[in-house]
């Protein structure tokens, strides 16, 4: 489809009232992007990208879809597919993306004053007070356009007056060609229509079990559970829910900071071998450990508490089953590298059982808080938490720096270990390895 569903994109004429505009900024099919852009030769042609351990799809192109793929499909279920089709197959290579994720958003901060990460291709700009001197559609249809010429990334921008309905927007600019890569509601027909053709699955806030509600409450589309009145929204909902109607209702009062902060942070992975020995299940939790206390960092972010779980191949009925996981709450929320893996280890050591040939172990921080508002604790065990701060920023910079995992914990281990994932399709890290930069042969 190449027209647009409700109308011509025009700018807020002055004599509308001033409203806050919010745009989201969203990668196109991102993983599968990033990997084009070393590898022009596929463009148009079906790409996909695998999870851990190679083994399903969790990013494709359009026109994988068309062959019949779709996100989730185990690789080995689709062999005959791939191979018919000549579709390319990638492993995940999360520094590559978050290496290109980072030169996406330095672009949208040199052009919009305010920029919020909400996930690795998603940003939000507040557009407040640019009404005044730019038509909002041209302003981020040059930013995307920015975007593009520098990092050959496509991406689509949906802007409105809530959160969720430039959510909305999004999906129409993607969806169709005629927006040219922009949508806007700037009116309440656009949001009404917008609201009527929308899949009230896709919703953003709306899960499997409000969406099952919502069917069974006689609610089909975002338009009729936007036309509820607020009692009925108040009596049958709690307060995720109520803000969803309000943002469709184009009352912005989601603050996505405190969404992602009150996300609970988890690292786990399937192993590429089984493995049933003590140091290499401590080594797979050391490193899931080290990434989350990373993660946290970069949010500027601490957890309250540490899970560690293990689990044995259920899919193995020929083998002993056993699955167990363990919690540990710190006195103070924390971010600390050494903690968190020192927490996440002695766990392991309570719930390991000898003679089970396990599968997965992860890692789950949660209760996250902002350590902007840390309040210390005096029983506090950590008496020298500023150098410990110190310490690792000096260790990320150096990582960053140099690439990851050039400083980590000796518990950890060595590259090759029977746990470490399959990834036998990785491209190669162009952007920060630099024995890994990509090479032109004339």
């Amino acid at each position: 489809m190449t027209d647009s569903p409700f109308g011509e994109q025009s700018p807020i004429s002055s004599t509308n009232p001033v409203i806050d505009m919010y745009a989201l900024v969203d990668c196109n099919s991102f993983f599968c992007s990033v990997e084009k852009v070393f590898h022009p030769g596929l463009e148009g042609k079906p790409v996909c990208v695998l999870s851990n351990n190679d083994g399903c799809i969790v990013a494709l192109t359009p026109e994988a879809k068309k062959l019949g793929l779709h996100r989730g499909d185990p690789i080995f279920k689709v062999q005959d597919i791939v191979r018919k089709h000549g579709v390319t197959i990638f492993s995940t290579n999360m520094q590559l993306y978050a290496a290109m994720s980072k030169r996406v958003t330095n672009i949208l901060r040199k052009s919009i004053h305010h920029v919020e990460n909400y996930s690795i291709d998603e940003s939000f700009c507040n557009l407040k007070g640019y009404e005044s001197h730019f038509d909002l559609v041209d302003l981020m249809r040059g930013v995307a356009d920015r975007i593009k010429l520098w990092t050959d990334i496509p991406v689509s921008v949906g802007i409105a007056p809530t959160k969720t309905l430039a959510k909305v927007a999004n999906k129409f600019a993607k969806k169709y060609d005629g927006y040219h890569s922009v949508c806007m509601i700037d009116s309440e027909e656009k949001r009404i229509k917008a609201l009527s053709l929308f899949d009230l699955a896709d919703v953003w806030g709306i899960g499997r079990q409000t969406l099952s509600k919502l069917n069974y409450l006689g609610v089909s589309t975002p338009l009729e559970f936007a036309n509820k009145s607020e009692s009925w929204v108040r009596s049958n909902f709690h307060k995720p829910g109520i803000q969803t109607w309000l943002e469709l209702n184009g009352t912005p009062c989601i603050d996505t900071s405190e969404v992602v902060q009150n996300q609970t942070i988890c690292t786990s992975r399937s192993f590429g071998e089984m493995v049933s020995d003590l140091p290499s299940l401590k080594a797979s939790v050391a490193s899931f450990a080290s990434s989350c206390a990373n993660k946290l960092r970069g949010q500027n972010a601490g957890a309250r508490s540490v899970t560690v779980f293990i689990c044995s191949n259920r899919f193995r009925e020929d083998l002993p089953q056993y699955g167990n996981s363990a919690t540990y709450t710190f006195i103070t929320p924390t971010s600390d590298t050494l903690e968190i893996t020192s927490a996440a280890l002695k766990l392991l050591k309570q719930i390991y059982r000898p003679g089970i040939q396990y599968k997965k172990s992860g890692v789950i921080v949660g209760d996250i808080v902002s350590m902007s508002m840390l309040q210390m604790n005096l029983f506090d065990p950590i008496h020298n938490r500023k150098e410990r701060s110190d310490l690792m920023k000096a260790i990320d910079v150096i990582n960053h720096r140099y690439g990851l995992k050039t400083i980590k914990l000796l518990a950890e281990g060595d590259k090759e270990q029977k746990w470490k994932v399959k990834c036998e399709h990785r491209s190669q890290n162009y952007l920060t390895n630099i024995n890994e930069i990509l090479t032109i042969q004339i």
